[in-house]
């Protein structure tokens, strides 16, 4: 068993329970926790099965209590669950907490729709999770084509539901799609809606057209999509119409950058890694952009090699830093990153970021050293 604490100012990392028993009964387990003050005030608890792959465990929860040793405060809370919920399904519940003169979040039914093209067809070959991003934390990655429902097949697109149970998420900002397979597979998603099932609006839409392909030199991808815009209700066509030409005014003021990653010619310098960026103008900053499309190599940031890719973003003015870095997984994680190079299409002008030496903790900021 698994729990994520969410707090006032951010979340822990996952905490296994399995070496904090404290005191054992028949039908009762204490655990000791000891979680970071700087977490500030635990308002949810994300709790969930270690292994995900493994079908067989079941975990019946009866009742959850917490106490903070030191006021003393103390949360408890009938659960009555037995994950995972359904045959194949979620192996995770959240849910608030709720302490004295403290007013607590509600638990929300989240109506998850996907558009695409053959997922249907790929989806016993395919893992597939979301985590939904907003104002008040996320819902971790939850497991997409285990349980589907109301699917709708035509011709050429297809769409079906995914439903999620989440602590109240507030205002939604973006969704991480992690796909992964073992064999080779091509994955066409056209955009997600996401709403409250309570609910028929607002309609957050997150416009996705793109292609996935995993195959055994990318078993596992990842990416980090932003709302593109929400419906609210009133006249639903003028809606969906004002916030389809919104979209478009949009698109036209993105701006294009090429990004050249120069690895370093020395022994140990690649990297297996998922590597990101983030863009720093003296207006703006982008959002995160997962680096593994490489336009010259099926498996990027090797030694000696270049890569390059294509972003596009809102205007963000003359660029001025970067933030890289990895998330340390695969094997040989270390990387040594000799350059980037970005060109920026809207003013015709390249700024180039040294860094010459090894990138093994997960992000650096590099500073521009000059620009033509």
């Amino acid at each position: 068993m698994v729990m994520v604490f969410y707090g006032s100012n951010g979340k822990s990392n996952p905490v296994s329970m399995e070496n904090k028993v404290e005191h054992q009964t028949e039908n009762q387990i204490t655990y000791d926790i000891h979680l970071p003050s700087s977490l500030g005030t635990l308002y949810k608890v994300r709790l969930g099965l270690q292994s995900l792959e493994n079908n067989i465990s079941q975990l019946s929860l009866r009742h959850f209590k917490i106490q903070n040793i030191s006021t003393l405060d103390t949360f408890s809370l009938s659960i009555n669950k037995t994950l995972p919920l359904s045959p194949n399904g979620d192996r995770w519940i959240e849910f608030p907490i709720q302490w004295p003169l403290k007013e607590a979040f509600s638990v929300v039914t989240y109506h998850l729709t996907i558009f695409s093209r053959n997922i249907l067809n790929e989806r016993n070959l395919l893992h597939m999770t979301a985590c939904i991003y907003g104002t008040h934390g996320d819902t971790g990655d939850r497991s997409l084509l285990q349980s589907l429902q109301n699917v709708q097949q035509g011709e050429k697109n297809e769409s079906f539901l995914v439903i999620v149970d989440a602590v109240d998420l507030g205002e939604l900002e973006k969704i991480v799609l992690l796909i992964s397979s073992k064999t080779d597979c091509k994955l066409d998603i056209k955009k997600l809606h996401v709403q409250e099932a309570a609910k028929e609006h607002p309609i957050y839409v997150f416009e996705v057209n793109e292609e996935f392909s995993v195959n055994a030199n990318k078993p596992k991808m990842q990416r980090e999509i932003p709302a593109s815009f929400v419906i609210r209700g009133g006249n639903q066509k003028n809606d969906i119409d004002n916030n389809l030409k919104k979209e478009g005014s949009q698109v036209k003021n993105l701006t294009e950058y090429t990004i050249k990653v120069y690895t370093g010619d020395k022994r140990g310098a690649g990297t297996d890694a998922n590597v990101h960026i983030i863009l720093f103008g003296n207006e703006d900053k982008s959002e995160v952009f997962q680096l593994s499309q490489s336009l010259e190599h099926q498996n990027p940031f090797e030694r000696g090699k270049v890569d390059t890719f294509k972003i596009k973003t809102k205007k963000l003015g003359s660029l001025c830093s970067i933030e890289i870095g990895h998330d340390g997984k695969g094997f040989a994680s270390g990387w040594f990153l000799e350059k980037v190079e970005i060109t920026d299409a809207a003013r015709n002008s390249i700024h180039c970021f040294n860094c010459n030496r090894s990138v093994d903790q997960s992000i650096i900021t590099l500073y521009m050293l000059f620009s033509f």
